[in-house]
């Protein structure tokens, strides 16, 4: 009778690791998705920066330029 309590507690033991080996796992995997996500966005962001710099237009060297103005003639005197 004492050994198939032993026998049941060391399985509920097993039982109780491996949950805890699943869920560890799991969460792993989970952190390390999150930080490759984070880092492609990151990537991402730099290269399309990189790349909107090396198509510039002459223009774009004069002051405002790209600047988005509600109202033009404000402040023209018309």
């Amino acid at each position: 009778m004492n050994e198939a309590r032993e026998a049941a507690a060391r399985d509920l033991m097993a039982g109780n690791a491996e949950k805890e080996s699943h869920l560890l796992k799991t969460v792993g995997w989970v952190s390390a998705a999150l930080g490759a996500v984070a880092l492609g966005l990151l990537v991402g962001r730099e290269l399309r920066s990189r790349y909107k710099f090396n198509r510039r237009t002459p223009y774009e060297m004069y002051a405002h330029s790209g600047d988005e103005l509600g109202d033009v003639d404000w402040g023209v005197g018309i």
